[in-house]
């Protein structure tokens, strides 16, 4: 199979779809890779590196997507990339549509056959391919979290450990999943306060066996999430209902009942977000303000540490690839449901609930449709 990776466009985007350990893997498997010039340089990848792995390297993307069965990237396409998808192309990414009305409708008119990282699952209902991503955000958002109460960020000017004599910082983390786990390793290596709501009480145990008396587990439907929303100086938002847009769960009103400098980190803006004040923001611009309270929304934030972040992804993508290269992809998705679930759009059909109930949209059951 030929296999495309062009280098990411999307803004502040520096992680690349493939590795060279990757590509080495395909190419001796008879597969042949096509790279964009110095498409992982800025995650520390050369040329050379993916020339000795068996990579085409080549300057022009059109000619990428224009010789490729399957495109690999990081990032869903942006629309200038929309207009070079093939019909039937396989089209292997984060697409996250459910926040993207265009771009879902772009990629319907294509006809190509989108799977989607964040959709797969495991036979624990798990997201494998997403949960990487998940965690490298959950660590950050907490180190974003602690940057932006710096009073020269506009925060409180709090430490998070708190000092000798001072208490530390009160973290409320919504949502116990990857991001609220990975997110709790941090906060409570700094010390602070640390509270998780999850909806789950079986999550909140396994969360207490790991932490201890370290956080303070806390189920949603049996709390007042106005109150905690109130008391806590960073806000950590983890919140994913796989393929779905993030429910709101903090209102604006809430947001005006936290304090002056107080930090909201919305990890869930990649879906809309589960506070109704984020909207996502750049590296270059993280935040802005509303009612006083700093709010950090960048939506690609595992794109910081490109390094590290397309390593990890890479470990979880690469198998699902492999088999879609050796076998091709119909008979891939057809053996087993858990890929299969990975499969958002197909030749103009939407096949992903979560993306046709968020555009009112038809939906097609991907069991039924090839």
């Amino acid at each position: 199979m030929i296999i495309g990776v062009p280098k990411e466009i999307k803004l502040e985007e520096h992680r690349i779809g493939l590795t060279p350990e990757s590509v080495k893997s395909l190419t001796s498997k008879g597969h042949k890779v096509i790279l964009e010039n110095n498409g992982g340089y800025e995650a520390g990848f050369t040329n050379n590196d993916y020339k000795n792995s068996g990579a085409e390297i080549v300057d022009n993307p059109k000619e990428i997507f224009k010789n490729s069965e399957i495109i690999v990237k990081v990032k869903e396409p942006q629309m200038s990339e929309v207009s070079l998808i093939r019909e039937n192309q396989i089209i292997y990414t984060y697409l996250h549509l459910a926040a993207t009305k265009e771009l879902t409708k772009g990629l319907i008119d294509s006809k190509s056959i989108c799977i989607a990282y964040e959709t797969v699952t495991d036979d624990n209902g798990r997201l494998p391919l997403l949960a990487p991503m998940s965690a490298v955000a959950g660590r950050m958002s907490v180190q974003a979290g602690a940057h932006s109460l710096e009073k020269y960020q506009k925060g409180r000017g709090l430490l998070l450990g708190g000092a000798p004599g001072v208490p530390p910082a009160n973290v409320l983390i919504l949502g116990g999943g990857v991001v609220g786990e990975n997110a709790a390793t941090i906060a409570t290596g700094m010390k602070s306060n640390v509270f998780i709501v999850d909806k789950s009480e079986d999550r909140l145990k396994q969360l207490v066996q790991k932490f201890g008396d370290q956080i303070t587990p806390i189920q949603s439907d049996k709390t007042d999430l106005k109150e905690l929303v109130a008391n806590c100086d960073l806000l950590i938002g983890g919140v994913l209902i796989p393929g779905s847009e993030a429910p709101k769960l903090v209102t604006r009103d809430m947001v005006k009942l936290m304090k002056r400098g107080s930090v909201v980190v919305d990890v869930a803006i990649d879906q809309g977000g589960c506070v109704e004040t984020s909207k996502p923001t750049t590296f270059k611009n993280p935040t802005f303000i509303v009612d006083n309270v700093v709010h950090y929304c960048v939506a690609n934030m595992p794109g910081g540490v490109p390094r590290t972040s397309t390593m990890a992804l890479n470990k979880a993508t690469l198998p699902l690839l492999e088999k879609i290269a050796d076998q091709g992809y119909q008979k891939t998705l057809k053996e087993n449901k858990n890929y299969l679930a990975g499969l958002n759009i197909f030749k103009g059909k939407i096949t992903c609930k979560g993306v046709s109930d968020a555009f009112d949209l038809n939906y097609h059951k991907a069991e039924s449709i090839f």
